[in-house]
């Protein structure tokens, strides 16, 4: 019997992404970055038509970012779907109810340890 607790019924496991952005240091970081960096090109003495060039550009970076933190969330989704022997993983906040959580599974293969609760 203590081998059946591990066994699932359900082949859809869901991820709470939202969790995932607030607690994970590199998604965290490249927010910052990129709203610091947003900041910074508004607030320059730069021309009209160099400002547009420097936020393309950021915008060109800011894809890049999305797609490699995208890359990684997928690929230890895949990792532990294939290891738990889901069929399907969907993103938590499009589910009304069923799935198993897996966000904690995902959270441990990209290192994200949850926030400390804020100080008063």
């Amino acid at each position: 019997m203590a081998g059946c607790a591990a066994k699932t019924d359900s082949s859809v496991a869901t991820i709470d992404l939202t969790r995932i952005q607030s607690n994970w240091p590199k998604f965290i970081n490249y927010s910052n970055q990129l709203a610091s960096d947003t900041s910074t090109i508004n607030r320059s003495n730069a021309s009209p038509q160099q400002k547009q060039q420097q936020l393309d550009a950021l915008r060109r970076r800011y894809v890049s970012m999305q797609t490699e933190v995208s890359d990684d969330v997928r690929t230890a989704a895949q990792h532990v779907a294939d290891e738990r022997h889901f069929k399907l993983v969907v993103t938590r906040q499009f589910v009304g109810y069923g799935g198993v959580d897996i966000t904690s599974d995902v959270e441990k293969l990209l290192n994200i340890t949850e926030a400390s609760p804020a100080k008063s």
